[in-house]
């Protein structure tokens, strides 16, 4: 059986730090713990794979920003971490409370540990029981596909193969295609209820989303086998389905457009693989980044959200991160592909960005880059982040090594940045966003959530500080560009 999150607070070495839920997080005490990891380094996100339980004493959160500890926590529920256990005392006498709202809003677990313990204890006692249960899962996984293969050589269909698999599980297992259609099943029935219950594994073939396994376990029975089991059987039930309905060339041929553009081809591959996968050579594009712990399981809803918004597009699956090419022209502006995108049911922590558009297919390759560079820009964490309104910042990044921007704005701005730090003001941001509006007062204090009269006031110290107001001058644009580049 898994280790629950509840079930591994419960183990002596992490029950004597008196832990405590601190936020609402639906059956947050029901997430399996694939992993026990302690790190005191904010950046630890992109090491992990999710399901760690990730123990932290707090002394690196203590000593930054609201902000960033948002950022912080935003990270780990994007790459699915089950929980964040944090200990108080005094380098961290409390968990900041708008750090534990962002972190509930993206859906991941805060545990207070009241007491402190030693980590490595922790991870001993719940580790080595983690590493003796996936050995055994790996076991049986392997035996259920070998067992399949052995069937499929015989000339068993895909009934016959699932029914291995059941048998080897003691689950349940059916194969559906994208679009809902049943292809094969075995051990049982499903229902609109068992949602939460059933393992789903992708099956692509040749990089195409070919169908999805399912494997259901009885009330009580193991999700970690089931989810091992199904791993291991993809490859299997490829073969199977390659068989009996193998990718058109127009698909194999969308599907190395994006591995060449992922890796940066060269132009001459990009003009031959366009048209073959049905992009013109000179058609204006915009490439889509979506970086999910479900990206695999985006794909179908993806590729239906550009269907019914541009004329052509491609999708490929990577890990955690799906890309993907839209065809721009006509009526399918660059607004219409974002608005679409915006209405994208995504999991919490999933973050969408699109990329600027380009001018024929040979620059694809630099809209998939923007798009993944205006990621790191970003600020807010959530919606969908648009390169094109990150213009400056991009180029700028690209174009003006750390101390020219920092130079820059320093002689514009660095009263305002001193005062910020001196006072723990928010002089900065309030001019950015006053900036952002086009200098409009009612708007830029609605985004700050200040009366206006409170604008007005800011906006008059900033003027103090800054040489007088700008507007009407030239000194206008410096001030907005220094703003921006203060961002990096």
């Amino acid at each position: 059986m898994p280790i629950l999150l509840g079930a591994a607070l419960e183990y002596q070495s992490l029950r004597s730090a008196e832990p405590k839920l601190l936020n609402d997080v639906p059956e947050a005490l029901s997430r399996p713990v694939r992993w026990v990891h302690s790190s005191e380094v904010l950046d630890i996100a992109p090491l992990l794979s999710g399901g760690e339980l990730l123990l932290s004493g707090g002394q690196a959160l203590a000593g930054v920003t609201a902000e960033r500890q948002a950022d912080y926590v935003r990270d780990l529920a994007a790459r699915g971490v089950a929980a964040l256990a944090l200990e108080t005392g005094p380098a961290l006498p409390e968990v900041p409370a708008a750090m534990l709202e962002v972190a509930e809003a993206a859906g991941l677990p805060v545990i207070e540990l009241r007491q402190v313990v030693p980590f490595v204890g922790v991870m001993q006692e719940i580790n080595s029981l983690l590493v003796s249960e996936s050995v055994e899962h790996l076991q049986r996984g392997d035996q259920a596909s070998h067992a399949m293969a052995a069937e499929l050589a015989h000339g068993g269909g895909l009934d016959q193969l699932l029914a291995v698999l059941a048998e080897r599980t003691g689950a349940s297992a059916r194969l559906v295609s994208p679009s809902g259609l049943t292809l094969g099943a075995a051990g049982g029935t499903f229902s609109s209820d068992d949602d939460g219950s059933v393992t789903v594994v992708d099956v692509p073939v040749r990089g195409v989303l070919a169908a999805r396994l399912e494997v259901k376990m009885p009330d009580g029975g193991d999700a970690g086998l089931a989810r091992v089991a199904g791993e291991r059987s993809v490859d299997i039930l490829g073969l199977a389905l390659l068989q009996r309905m193998p990718p058109g060339l127009k698909e194999l041929a969308g599907i190395e457009l994006m591995r060449a553009i992922n890796s940066g081809s060269q132009e001459w591959q990009l003009h031959q693989l366009g048209p073959a996968s049905g992009f013109p050579v000179d058609g204006a594009v915009a490439a889509v980044v979506i970086r999910s712990t479900s990206a695999g399981h985006l794909r179908p809803a993806v590729d239906a959200l550009l269907r019914g918004c541009v004329p052509h597009s491609a999708s490929y699956a990577n890990n955690a991160e799906l890309i993907a090419l839209a065809s721009l022209g006509g009526s399918a502006t660059r607004q219409v592909l974002l608005e679409a995108l915006r209405a994208l049911d995504v999991p919490s922590g999933s973050v969408v960005a699109v990329g600027p558009t380009g001018r024929g297919i040979s620059e694809a390759p630099w809209s998939l880059a923007e798009a993944r560079r205006a990621f790191d820009l970003d600020t807010t964490g959530r919606g969908v982040v648009d390169a094109d309104t990150l213009a400056v910042e991009l180029l700028a990044g690209e174009s003006l090594d750390p101390a020219t921007r920092e130079g820059f704005v320093q002689r514009q701005l660095g009263a305002v940045v001193e005062h910020d730090r001196l006072k723990k003001s928010e002089l900065m941001r309030t001019l950015a966003v006053w900036l952002d509006t086009g200098c409009n007062t009612a708007q830029a204090a609605r985004e700050l959530h200040l009366e206006r009269q409170s604008l007005h006031h800011r906006l008059q110290r900033i003027f103090e500080l800054c040489g007088g107001d700008p507007r009407g001058s030239g000194r206008l644009a410096a001030l907005h560009l220094a703003t921006r580049l203060e961002r990096l």
